[in-house]
């Protein structure tokens, strides 16, 4: 029997320290795995929160920057202080009511993509 576990999005990064910084040190992403074919090679790395992975690619055929991922979580308020508490210095988001019946939180990373947060309203 067929089955689909997750989807785990790749995303563009630049520069380590930069994504780094962006994620795990403002996001609270952890490093689960990381991967270079030899030491001065392209980084290849999965991140986690929660149940949500990512990818994070240095190599240049892999993805596109600019690319944008929606995470459907609960908790978007405590996930809105808790960014904002940081003081990072490149982003301040917002908390948006959407005409789609989500709250959202929106992030752009150093590298053009776009993460967004999004929690339902229909049942709040």
């Amino acid at each position: 029997m067929m089955k689909f576990e997750q989807l785990v999005p790749i995303l563009r990064i630049f520069d380590e320290a930069k994504a780094r910084e962006f994620y795990l040190d403002f996001l609270d992403f952890t490093v689960d795995w990381e991967h270079r074919f030899e030491p001065e090679m392209p980084l290849y790395m999965q991140i986690s929160r929660g149940r949500i992975r990512l990818h994070l690619s240095e190599h240049h055929g892999d993805c596109s920057p600019g690319s944008a991922v929606r995470i459907e979580m609960t908790g978007i308020r405590e996930l809105h202080h808790e960014l904002l508490d940081k003081n990072y210095k490149y982003a301040r988001p917002g908390l948006e009511e959407t005409p789609w019946n989500t709250l959202e939180c929106r992030i752009g990373d150093p590298f053009g993509n776009r993460i967004v947060f999004c929690e339902s309203t229909l049942d709040k």
